[in-house]
């Protein structure tokens, strides 16, 4: 797949962005703004492709910072149910890591869109050099690697890096605090804190704990610092937002995708939800 004609240049031209710029650039404008950055999250190809572009297309023009694109995979042992059930679905109805990336270029001229992928994907399609050069066509930003240790991650860090993308790591709240401060040391982009121990999924309220977990990173990393995982109003999206430089909301919109029975349906609510948080992170 090749770079639609006026899309974000790829690291060998000169003066350009790299995707690690493009992230930063995003905090920085929401920081301008007051308020911590808004990223959503979604399925791609759930329900269907005109839906995703539909969604992707709902999500900028309500004002989010980035976008969290998930590849849908078989095995996705991060996702709670809703995710699962929606890479389910999309697989089903079609979808590829081709029409994932379809959906990533789509909007990449915009917004900056960083891929949420298993390794089996990166590997799987000509090896890491060649995802990454597909990814940085269709305009990607970056990519999570949820199932990538980081003992394990330089062949795809180095993948991505040369093709100008940032690999965005996780990190728990079990994870300690050794391995933690050389996570932070190797972030790109920005560091993934997962809010909670187990699966993604919406939750009742912030786990205890919290606040604690994304100082000790700020400490350490010399990138912003994003939660996600159990973030399901726009009043959790504001209370993550007092305490770090990125807020990533995924299930609650999947489920709302879910629920809408038509592409126009899906965009107005995810729309409705990121511009109430919007409200809510800038009160």
């Amino acid at each position: 797949m090749e770079a639609p004609s006026g899309h974000p240049p790829g690291p060998s031209d000169a003066g350009a962005p790299t995707g690690e710029e493009r992230i930063g650039l995003a905090f920085e404008k929401a920081v301008e703004e007051g308020r911590a950055a808004l990223m959503p999250y979604m399925m791609g190809g759930f329900p269907d492709q005109a839906s995703s572009l539909a969604i992707a297309a709902a999500y900028v023009d309500a004002g989010a910072d980035l976008i969290e694109l998930g590849v849908p995979f078989s095995d996705p042992l991060a996702d709670g149910p809703t995710i699962h059930a929606a890479a389910t679905e999309a697989l089903a109805a079609g979808a590829t890591l081709e029409s994932t990336l379809e959906i990533c270029a789509s909007v990449s001229e915009r917004i900056p869109v960083v891929l949420m992928v298993y390794s089996n994907m990166v590997l799987a399609h000509g090896g890491a050099a060649e995802f990454a050069r597909r990814a940085a066509a269709a305009g990607a930003a970056g990519a999570i690697v949820p199932d990538l240790p980081l003992d394990e991650a330089d062949e795809i860090r180095e993948a991505l890096s040369g093709a100008g993308l940032a690999l965005v790591p996780l990190l728990a709240p079990t994870t300690p605090a050794e391995r933690r401060a050389r996570i932070c040391a190797a972030a790109e982009g920005f560091v993934y804190v997962v809010s909670t121990v187990g699966t993604t999924g919406e939750r009742q309220q912030l786990p205890q704990g919290l606040a604690e977990l994304v100082v000790a990173t700020k400490a350490g990393a010399e990138v912003p610092v994003a939660v996600g995982f159990g973030i399901g109003t726009p009043e959790q999206v504001a209370e993550v937002g007092e305490i770090a430089d990125g807020v990533i909301v995924g299930s609650r919109l999947v489920r709302a995708v879910g629920e809408a029975g038509s592409a126009q349906s899906a965009a107005q609510a995810v729309g409705e939800f990121l511009r109430d948080s919007l409200v809510a992170l800038a009160a």
